[in-house]
């Protein structure tokens, strides 16, 4: 006798049945009020990040083993995390989702063990890792034993580094030590008005630092995508972040001995453009957008920025060159004439590295008049964070290719992926000026005394700036010393960074024996 597929004997029902109450999560009261609040699910959110039908759940029937404080009475199928592996453009990943209908998504022993499960397994497995973080912190309940959970975390977190790719969403609150797993992740992405991050939340600001402060004002994603850097993106909604973690994935490669996926593309390598020839203003106190320079060299004029809102006055983010992914870094004319301050600094050597990590090669656009004068800067340490970036450059052994576009004076011409650091390719553009600082200021420290008894300084200074600007404000010196490898034309870019790529793509360098080095954090 056949039986209809719903005539299901007990064990099959209860299997449905618990299955189902799983997959409520805190029940239906609870997921309207996410709802209300502008919010996802936990399962929605992987829904819409993972490629349809591929998740597949593991621990779904996990409870925590607790029952002080009335725990006994709240036991939920999962525990207030949903965890699993799935594909993101055909790609193996493994992901978590905090469950906020949950107890709050708080961390117990249980669901830090279903997280530490998954990584172990990322790790052993080489993929990414994804968390879409909305809890309300460690399970106050469970006391200790959920702060170790959280350390728990945090050395897979560290483990992993450099391993696989580790991304971070913030969907909601973050909060206390729940912060420093994101915070060691690759990238971590803030949704605008509905995510938090903080170490110490608003009242307790108030009464340690009696200072009034909001969410938003305190860890929103603007602050921490603008002022502090710990955000990379800011997502005006989930779906909008769900779709830059794609996005950001598609550049990655799945671990670190593997490279990045190649995109097959229609922009023909041997293009050049005309307009690059001419988008270098003449007068070198003029400004430009070195992101027009970037999207007219990279396929399809598609370039990612990563911390867009940081440190403006650098570029750092992932484009492709004839299908390859690379990692860009890039002076910004347009802000602070591109000078390099304590944030640029912290926010290109952290680029650097993760690019370093994983296989990406570099590619460096140079126009920089020097590191930021003035007490803020020397006091807040301009020197230990010139230093990371200067280390992170000399450090990488991917591919690095420079193109100096106009200014690069004094230290930070050292720093920027010159050839002094192993810099694989470095051009110049005509408009290139490569000298120890700028004509005007030469002039007035070499010829300080002549020009205070000159009959006309204002007349012999601009003689003696426009024989300094013909003599050292050029590329041809360098050149002649084999600090650069050619003069190029700007709309012949392009291919000439292809060619390079191809050329070093089995490249093959490392530096000495060692268990790391000491990087001047």
């Amino acid at each position: 006798m056949i039986r209809h597929p719903d005539d299901v004997g007990g064990p099959l029902r209860e299997l449905r049945e618990r299955r189902a109450a799983a997959r409520l999560g805190g029940g239906q009261v609870r997921i309207d009020k996410q709802h209300d609040a502008g919010k996802l699910t936990a399962r929605e959110r992987l829904d819409l990040l993972l490629d349809e039908n591929s998740f597949h759940e593991l621990g779904m029937f996990v409870t925590h083993r607790s029952s002080d404080f009335g725990l006994d009475k709240q036991r939920f199928l999962g525990d207030g995390v949903v965890t699993g592996y799935g594909t993101i453009n055909g790609r193996l990943v493994y992901a978590y989702s905090q469950d906020f209908t949950v107890m709050g998504g708080s961390l117990g022993r249980a669901h830090a063990d279903k997280i530490v499960a998954l990584q172990d397994m990322a790790l052993k497995n080489g993929a990414p890792i994804i968390g879409l973080n909305d809890s309300g912190g460690a399970r106050i309940q469970e006391g200790v034993v959920s702060l170790g959970g959280y350390a728990d975390i945090f050395l897979r977190n560290v483990q992993a580094s450099g391993v696989v790719p580790q991304l971070s969403c913030i969907m909601g609150p973050c909060a206390g030590g729940a912060v420093y797993s994101p915070a060691i992740t690759d990238f971590v992405i803030m949704v605008k008005d509905t995510s938090y991050m903080f170490v110490t939340g608003p009242e307790v600001v108030k009464t340690v630092t009696h200072e009034d402060v909001t969410f938003e004002e305190l860890g929103g994603a603007g602050v921490h995508n603008r002022k502090s850097g710990v955000a990379h993106f800011a997502a005006d909604s989930e779906g909008e972040a769900i779709a830059i973690l794609r996005q950001l994935l598609s550049y990655l490669p799945q671990n670190n001995m593997v490279d990045a996926p190649l995109q097959p593309t229609q922009d023909d390598p041997l293009r050049q453009d005309a307009a690059l020839d001419t988008i270098v203003p003449p007068a070198p106190e003029l400004p430009y957008d070195m992101r027009d320079v970037i999207r007219r060299v990279v396929d399809d004029g598609a370039f990612l920025e990563v911390h867009a809102t940081f440190a403006p006055n650098i570029l750092v983010g992932f484009a492709r060159m004839n299908g390859r992914t690379v990692g860009l870094v890039a002076q910004q004319p347009k802000i602070l004439a591109g000078v390099l301050d304590n944030d640029a600094s912290i926010k290109a050597a952290r680029f650097v590295r993760f690019c370093d990590c994983f296989n990406v090669p570099l590619i460096t656009f140079e126009d920089v008049p020097g590191f930021m004068p003035g007490t803020v800067q020397e006091h807040g340490g301009i020197i230990r964070n010139g230093a990371k970036l200067l280390y992170a450059y000399a450090e990488a052994t991917v591919p690095k290719i420079t193109v100096i576009t106009r200014k690069a004076y004094g230290g930070a011409y050292d720093v920027m992926s010159s050839k002094h650091l192993r810099g694989d390719i470095n051009y110049a553009w005509p408009t290139a000026e490569i000298a120890v600082m700028g004509p005007d200021g030469a002039v007035n420290i070499i010829f300080r005394r002549e020009l205070a008894e000159a009959e006309d300084p204002v007349a012999r200074k601009a003689e003696l700036v426009a024989d300094y600007r013909a003599k050292f404000a050029n590329p041809y010196v360098a050149a002649s010393w084999g600090y650069v490898d050619d003069i190029i034309e700007p709309r012949e870019t392009r291919q000439r960074i292809i060619s390079a790529l191809e050329m070093l793509q089995n490249k093959r360098d490392t530096n000495p024996p060692k268990k790391h080095g000491n990087i001047p954090l």
